[in-house]
């Protein structure tokens, strides 16, 4: 029995000055073009796919299925990514500075050595495996994620700052001592 992973996807275009003549409705929705760094995608799943150093900046990825995908040295900056599930991902070296991470799942992911400045990852979870050791924290919002002790204890001894979009101090955030 073969796997067949498709991704199915929509894109709503940033506005611009320019018109364009209607199309009609397709039957089904047309596959997000990952170069295009504007606008905002409602996609199903990018789901196991290799996604290595792709360029997210600035997008809008709601509730985006990421799971088990690859996605080291990608770039998230700014991405609005609430509800994005990173579910046993690989997401060593990323940039996810000044994303809105809002309950987004990185259970058994690997978030090693990412740049998690100034993101707000209210009510996101963190559960498994997950482990942050040697990303930078600085600025970042952990309220109500859940940790384990000794990730805690690790992220505490790092954080710093606060986060400029919550007003919340992330060692606050982060319940350290």
């Amino acid at each position: 029995m073969a796997l067949l992973n498709v991704s199915l996807c929509t894109k709503t275009p940033s506005p611009t000055n320019q018109t364009f003549p209607l199309k009609p409705a397709l039957p089904f929705p047309l596959p997000l073009s990952l170069s295009q760094p504007t606008g905002t995608s409602h996609c199903s799943s990018s789901r196991g796919q290799d996604l290595t150093g792709k360029d997210f900046s600035g997008r809008t990825l709601i509730k985006q299925d990421f799971k088990t995908s690859i996605l080291r040295q990608a770039i998230f900056k700014g991405a609005k990514l609430l509800g994005a599930s990173f579910f046993d991902a690989d997401l060593t070296g990323a940039d996810l500075s000044d994303a809105d991470l809002r309950s987004a799942d990185f259970s058994l992911a690997n978030v090693a050595k990412v740049n998690l400045s100034n993101a707000n990852l209210e009510g996101a979870l963190a559960t498994g495996n997950t482990s942050f050791r040697g990303s930078d924290l600085t600025e970042a919002d952990f309220t109500d994620v859940p940790l384990r002790e000794d990730q805690r204890e690790y992220s505490c001894k790092v954080a710093d700052g606060v986060n400029p979009t919550t007003g919340n101090a992330t060692r606050d955030t982060l319940l350290c001592n």
